[in-house]
């Protein structure tokens, strides 16, 4: 099931299809912890992990209201990647607020 957003168009929208909602919908099956590190070990490379992981822990303290500064010190993310993930949270498709606010 594809659902579009209203106003401005997501940038995944270009990947759009069955092989992604095949992606989706697998992970949508995910049932547990153990699952996710079964699952993301065969998926993912090392360096894809842990560029996933700081970015969201990236996400979690700029909206927890840190610094820059602080989160590229707490993090070891660039100062790209903690400007790029505070793009997403201000301009982007709402996906990181979801997921933590979530998780409050």
């Amino acid at each position: 099931m594809v659902v579009l957003m209203e106003g401005n168009a997501m940038q995944i929208d270009r990947l759009r299809g069955k092989e992604l909602d095949d992606l989706f919908e697998g992970i949508m099956k995910l049932e547990n912890l153990d699952d996710c590190y079964h699952f993301f070990d065969d998926l993912c490379t090392t360096n894809e992990l842990v560029s996933l992981k700081q970015r969201f822990q990236v996400a979690k303290r700029i909206k927890e209201g840190q610094t820059y500064q602080k989160v590229q010190d707490e993090t070891g993310a660039s100062s790209a990647t903690v400007s790029r993930v505070k793009r997403c949270l201000d301009y982007g498709s709402d996906g990181y607020h979801r997921i933590i606010d979530r998780m409050e």
